[in-house]
């Protein structure tokens, strides 16, 4: 498995990125996040990356597995969590939410791609930090 800041991880979130910003040239934006998701899921699939869908995310609490019904968006070869947006602005609450959903999925490198923006720009993947701390923190 490759970690985070790996070139291999960079070579990964690189070619997701790519891949999105195919889709974002051919549908621009203005519509909600399925058929985004549904373009990238073709766009990585002919990239002949392997990803998941809508896989689940349980929540441990004190010791407890609730399945409380979050879903993530993309897993990206096991790795990059991607979520998938379709908002005015990225809020610090969206990078939150990812770093969250990285702390309970055990994975590292996420990317948030937002798709309702007039020109798809690269940004840096969030990263999880080691610790394990509730504070919300972006590394690059």
């Amino acid at each position: 498995m490759a970690l985070a800041g790996s070139p291999e991880t960079n070579e990964l979130t690189s070619r997701i990125i790519q891949a999105g910003i195919e889709v974002h040239s051919y549908l621009g934006p203005g519509l909600l996040e399925s058929p985004y998701v549904e373009c990238l899921a073709f766009e990585l699939r002919a990239r002949g990356l392997r990803f998941e869908r809508q896989q689940k995310l349980p929540i441990v609490y004190k010791g407890v597995r609730l399945e409380y019904g979050f879903r993530l968006d993309l897993v990206v070869e096991d790795l990059v969590v991607v979520e998938v947006k379709a908002v005015a602005e990225i809020l610090e609450v969206h990078r939150c939410q990812l770093l969250t959903y990285l702390r309970f999925s055990g994975r590292r490198v996420g990317l948030i791609l937002n798709f309702n923006v007039p020109l798809l720009r690269r940004d840096r993947p969030c990263r999880q930090r080691r610790s394990t701390g509730r504070s919300c923190q972006i590394s690059g």
